[in-house]
């Protein structure tokens, strides 16, 4: 979705409340398609004493596999977004400034990389999981598994009967 914001920019206290909900379900994050469901973006597009600035909050579910048991688990995540707008800058490049060309805005592309740039790295099903034994599979969290705890690395196996020896 294209904003058109020349009206924005050229009337002050002008406003342009945004009601938008993006599909985001085939981007590819990790070899997996974790947005299901579209991304929520409320917010406006302001001009306050001819300051144009963008307020957004974007909401999302994050549905994949904990990475400790692997469990399907969906996060809901909400981030919160608001920069000021240029048709165009003098001098280096801000990050505080969102240049917006011919007073285009590009809802789209700036919704979809402020939520992939928000993806979380890690994706826990709780955040104490205990994942699974790796050695039986278990999940940890259902309680502990029978499996012998004390078995030495047989590359140490040498060093552990010296020690044993000498007792």
């Amino acid at each position: 979705m294209i904003l058109d914001c020349r009206d924005i920019f050229i009337t002050e206290n002008a406003v342009l409340p945004i009601t938008y909900s993006l599909d985001m379900s085939r981007t590819d994050y990790m070899g997996d398609y974790p947005l299901k469901t579209p991304v929520t973006a409320s917010g406006s597009v302001s001009n306050r004493a001819g300051l144009v600035t963008i307020s957004l909050n974007m909401v999302y579910v994050f549905s994949a596999g904990c990475d400790r048991c692997g469990l399907p688990t969906d996060t809901c995540y909400s981030i919160r977004f608001e920069k000021s707008l240029a048709p165009e800058t003098e001098g280096d490049d801000s990050d505080d400034i969102l240049l917006v060309p011919d007073y285009k805005l590009d809802l789209d592309e700036l919704i979809s990389s402020e939520v992939y740039l928000s993806l979380p790295m890690k994706h826990l099903c709780r955040t104490d999981c205990k994942g699974i034994c790796e050695k039986c599979g278990k999940n940890l969290n259902e309680g502990p598994c029978s499996c012998n705890k004390k078995e030495i690395d047989p590359r140490l196996q040498a060093l552990a009967d010296l020690l044993e020896n000498e007792n």
